[in-house]
């Protein structure tokens, strides 16, 4: 699960870095809407964060059913 959470952790640690930085610029392309709104940066890093524990829990929790003996003889 670990292998597959990293890749996800990384990107929204670097996608609120980015938007930290884009909202300088986009301060002046938005009209009645502040960049810099806080319920947007603490909700959506959760939201992504959820999904992708979900899309690394249900294959987990698939492999973690297999006897180890009958994977590895239709493996080879």
């Amino acid at each position: 699960m670990l292998q597959g959470l990293k890749p996800a952790i990384a990107g929204v640690s670097i996608g609120l870095v980015a938007g930290g930085l884009a909202m300088r610029i986009l301060r002046s392309q938005l009209f009645g809407v502040t960049p810099a709104d806080p319920a947007t940066f603490a909700t959506v890093p959760i939201v992504l964060l959820a999904v992708a524990i979900l899309a690394c829990v249900l294959p987990a929790l698939r492999a973690m059913r297999l006897d180890p003996t009958a994977a590895l003889r239709a493996d080879g």
